[in-house]
């Protein structure tokens, strides 16, 4: 089966998703049957391309990292209007392939747009979807996996909380009849990576600078620091996890821009360590669901993680507590977990969404 891709949003992550596509290109073949080609790309600074017969995404790539435009000729244009230009061209020249969308554009915490915008267009239009963005799930997931059902597509957003660590897939593919009572974990590589730094005599300010100079924390800081992409992700969670209808605007949120290093050395000598921990847990008003600094035993799986290193313990009816732990993170995990989205998609189209 081959696949046909508009890649909307074409930074680091999607840059490293087509090389790691090219990398794994003949294990996906011999594995999987599966062949990917990409149609579209679309970018806000670098303009669109499309070829309905397949683009040199590896030549996109290259050209954007000198600086260029994704091909010679690349118009800017609304990535709306762009996915269903190339849905309507498809369908003109009959096109049999499936159509996915692969979204990675950046997130707006706080509306979750454009993100949601582009997933409706590519739903509306026809296409699936393989997104990384924490907006759609964190904002409006019930509304667009509805959507997606009522179509017959695919929604897929493994990357949206923990990069290519499969979260969502253990909870709804290998749990059956398990029921999820709730949450929590450090889902914050920046902050965590500051507390860490922190613990051992450095500066605040200078940790959150290695992180943005790593290319890890926002640029705008706050969106850590502030505790707001950790409450995209709990909500996130709870959407998917719990059956929340909840947006990052309703979490509880505490960041840690006040938390000082003799605060975090004081709670190490206590055998403590203080982690911004997100919660989500059901109840009898509907799922609570929270992010703040909290002081946890030395001995709580959270409290050992150092450096960049989440984790996240599901509460479940069943089995008691479930931990699942990412000791690294970066550019190539989350193109995994777009890579295994595709994957999972391939095998959903041999029956049944």
């Amino acid at each position: 089966m081959t696949l046909d891709l508009v890649l909307v949003g074409f930074g680091n992550v999607a840059r490293r998703f087509v090389r790691l596509l090219d990398e794994r290109g003949d294990e996906l073949r011999r594995a999987h049957g599966l062949e990917c080609r990409v149609v579209g790309i679309a970018t806000r600074r670098h303009g669109s391309a499309c070829g309905l017969s397949g683009l040199d995404a590896l030549a996109a790539a290259a050209a954007v990292e000198a600086g260029g435009p994704v091909a010679p000729v690349s118009p800017a244009e609304d990535a709306t209007a762009f996915i269903q230009r190339i849905a309507e061209g498809r369908r003109a020249a009959g096109a049999a392939n499936p159509l996915v969308m692969v979204e990675t554009t950046v997130l707006d915490v706080r509306s979750g747009r454009p993100a949601i915008d582009h997933v409706r267009a590519a739903l509306g239009a026809g296409a699936h979807v393989v997104t990384a963005n924490k907006g759609p799930v964190a904002f409006a997931f019930d509304d667009l996996s509805g959507m997606a059902r009522a179509a017959g597509l695919g929604f897929l957003f493994e990357g949206a909380v923990m990069d290519g660590i499969p979260l969502f897939n253990l909870a709804a593919r290998t749990l059956p009849a398990v029921g999820i009572a709730g949450f929590r974990g450090v889902v914050n590589s920046t902050t965590n990576y500051i507390i860490s730094a922190m613990e051992e005599g450095r500066e605040f300010g200078a940790a959150l600078a290695e992180m943005q100079a790593a290319g890890i924390a926002e640029a705008d800081a706050s969106l850590d620091v502030d505790g707001w992409d950790a409450a995209a992700k709990a909500a996130a969670l709870a959407n998917v996890l719990l059956g929340a209808r909840t947006t990052p605007l309703a979490v509880e949120r505490t960041g840690i821009g006040g938390i000082g290093g003799e605060a975090v050395r004081s709670a190490v000598a206590r055998g403590r360590r203080i982690k911004l921990v997100a919660r989500g847990r059901r109840g009898p008003c509907g799922p609570r669901v929270s992010v703040g600094p909290e002081e946890l035993p030395a001995g709580d799986l959270l409290a050992g993680l150092r450096g960049q290193q989440n984790a996240v313990i599901l509460e479940t009816e069943l089995l008691e507590d479930l931990a699942i732990v990412q000791l690294g993170g970066g550019l190539t995990q989350t193109a995994y977990a777009l890579l295994s989205d595709l994957v999972a998609l391939r095998s959903a189209l041999r029956g049944p969404l």
